[in-house]
């Protein structure tokens, strides 16, 4: 595959793990179409945007958002690695750029900073890709784990949030 169709193929996926729109009243992100919260979708549009606004995301600006905000801004074009490079990315979906980069270098030994700088894209390039994309997945899970023990209203989550990362174990690096 070129690295425009693992990026397509990446966000194929992520559309089809987020599905459509979703307002659920524990969920922190709020109103979510296409896994793209009513807060990011203002971010993008630079304006004030309502749920109705959320509900009528087109897939093709949720596809825009993805490429800009979660893999070309934070610097993800740089992971080669095809595996990590769609964990990751899944990652920052999640739970944000930073806390992928976290992710990430936490799994690369490197200084954690939310940063993907110089240093880590180093470290990405001379890394066994197959002990970091497990160490990301571990780390999506651990960070599960504690997010529900403080907030034990997010368990209603867990079903669904394991069976994305357990499809990410299942496939492997």
């Amino acid at each position: 595959m070129t690295r425009a169709e693992i990026i397509e193929s990446t966000i194929d996926a992520i559309l089809a793990r987020e599905g459509g729109y979703v307002d659920h009243p524990d969920d922190k992100g709020g109103a979510t179409n296409h896994g793209i919260t009513q807060a990011t979708l203002a971010g993008w549009r630079r304006a004030r945007v309502t749920v109705d606004d959320v509900k009528a995301l087109t897939e093709a600006e949720a596809r825009d958002i993805y490429r800009s905000q979660y893999i070309e801004e934070p610097g993800f074009l740089h992971i080669l690695n095809d595996a990590v490079f769609s964990v990751v990315v899944d990652t920052a979906v999640n739970f944000g750029p930073a806390k992928a980069t976290v992710f990430l270098q936490t799994a690369l030994g490197v200084n954690a900073d939310g940063v993907f700088g110089p240093v880590t894209r180093k470290a990405m390039d001379l890394a066994d890709g197959a002990k970091i994309y497990r160490g990301v997945v571990a780390e999506r899970i651990r960070y599960r784990g504690r997010r529900i023990t403080a907030e034990p209203t997010q368990a209603v989550f867990a079903k669904g949030w394991l069976a994305r990362d357990a499809e990410f174990v299942e496939r492997g690096a």
